[in-house]
């Protein structure tokens, strides 16, 4: 169980989370480069999270919507999360003589672009982030 601070920071969350197992797949198929019959693999999840957005909100108003409370407590928020990434065979590239498709160039692009994402999402979290800190330190303030 979890707080929900926002909708976008359980986004911005399952995103980074995307963005992790894709590097360490992208990790693998470096780290395969001399496999025989090695095929290249990835994760697709930019259609999942788009989804998921798509279903968070859906009832979305510009009006400010209170938090249901307990007494001076928060309900937590159940995990309910139905996205799955889904996992493909990078192909297109010719094969070697032993079947060993990767292409390291490919690989090393890939995890630069994936990098660059990751840590836009990390800048991303810290910002959302940021703003309740604030609010927590002025409230702080005025007791």
């Amino acid at each position: 169980m979890s707080i929900e601070i926002s909708k976008t920071h359980s986004l911005l969350a399952r995103a980074m989370d995307f963005r992790a197992a894709r590097q360490d797949m992208i990790s693998s198929n470096i780290a395969n480069v001399d496999t025989p019959n090695y095929r290249p693999r990835d994760i697709r999840f930019e259609e999942a999270l788009m989804a998921q957005k798509n279903e968070l909100y859906k009832n979305h108003t510009n009006e400010l919507q209170m938090a249901r409370t307990n007494g001076r407590h928060l309900t937590p928020q159940e995990e309910k999360s139905s996205v799955k990434p889904s996992l493909y065979f990078r192909d297109g590239h010719m094969a070697r003589n032993d079947g060993n498709s990767v292409d390291l160039d490919v690989e090393t692009t890939e995890m630069s672009k994936n990098s660059v994402m990751f840590n836009a999402l990390v800048m991303a979290n810290k910002k959302d982030t940021a703003i309740f800190r604030s609010v927590i330190d002025a409230s702080a303030k005025i007791n």
